[in-house]
């Protein structure tokens, strides 16, 4: 009988170990579960040079979804990029979507810029207003081959 109660306890000890490192792991990396407190919304961009799916999308500063998908339109050559936004949060129809860089070099991020409309987005809609990445290779070569 003191075997089992050895073993048993061994077991449970084990069964609690894995669940704390399953339980770390899922929130340090920040993992969301399909269905969660999230809604998509998506944005049409011409260029999101760098952006990568994991992104932070922000609003005023605050991080509230990051971007989950990027795929190109192959009718119009465009970047659509679907977020999941924390639900609660209200996005207007006349925000504006842009791709911003954290620091001189640092990663790419999503910024929504609020609305002044009383129409609220809702799931699966697009953002129509956006800008686009600024290519900081594109203007220097434009600075030194256009220079005279």
């Amino acid at each position: 009988m003191q075997k089992f109660n050895v073993e048993a306890a061994v077991g449970i000890f084990l069964i609690a170990g894995f669940l704390s490192f399953a339980y770390i792991a899922i929130k340090m990396g920040d993992i969301g579960f399909i269905g969660g407190d999230n809604y998509p919304i998506q944005a049409v961009f011409t260029n999101v040079s760098g952006l990568k799916p994991g992104a932070q999308v922000e609003m005023a500063g605050v991080a509230v979804g990051k971007v989950d998908e990027i795929k190109i339109n192959p009718d119009t050559y465009q970047a659509v990029v679907k977020m999941m936004v924390k639900k609660g949060i209200k996005i207007q129809d006349d925000s504006i979507a842009s791709v911003k860089t954290a620091g001189i070099i640092g990663d790419k991020y999503i910024k929504i810029s609020p609305g002044a409309s009383d129409v609220i987005l809702e799931q699966n809609s697009v953002i129509r207003d956006t800008e686009s990445a600024l290519d900081l290779e594109e203007l220097v070569s434009k600075y030194i081959f256009e220079k005279k």
